[in-house]
């Protein structure tokens, strides 16, 4: 799980892989249409790609000449329910606390 979780989080670190989950959630799309609204070469967009790919948060098909990205929508269940069981715990009141503290030292 740890190298799993390790991989998706590193993949989603960067702001062009997260555009690019982004534009994909929309529909499946050629590698060139992907590359289009970045200021970068289709070489760089295609090893953001890949990245994507390893991490198992797209697929790549090739479709007669094109090759087409597709949003895989459960490689990021691992991720979102480890991220979840954080929500169990409750923001910590510091006043309370500190006056816990006061009070545990005082006495």
């Amino acid at each position: 799980m740890s190298q799993t979780l390790d991989t998706v989080f590193a993949a989603l670190a960067d702001p062009t892989r997260r555009a690019i989950l982004t534009m994909l959630l929309e529909d499946d799309m050629a590698v060139t249409d992907v590359a289009d609204p970045f200021e970068m070469s289709l070489a760089a967009v295609s090893k953001h790609l890949v990245i994507l790919s390893k991490a198992g948060l797209i697929t790549q098909e090739k479709r007669g000449r094109v090759k087409w990205c597709k949003i895989e929508p459960n490689a990021m269940k691992e991720a979102s329910v480890w991220m979840q069981s954080f929500g169990k715990f409750e923001e910590l009141d510091m006043d309370a606390f500190e006056r816990f503290l006061e009070a545990e030292l005082e006495g």
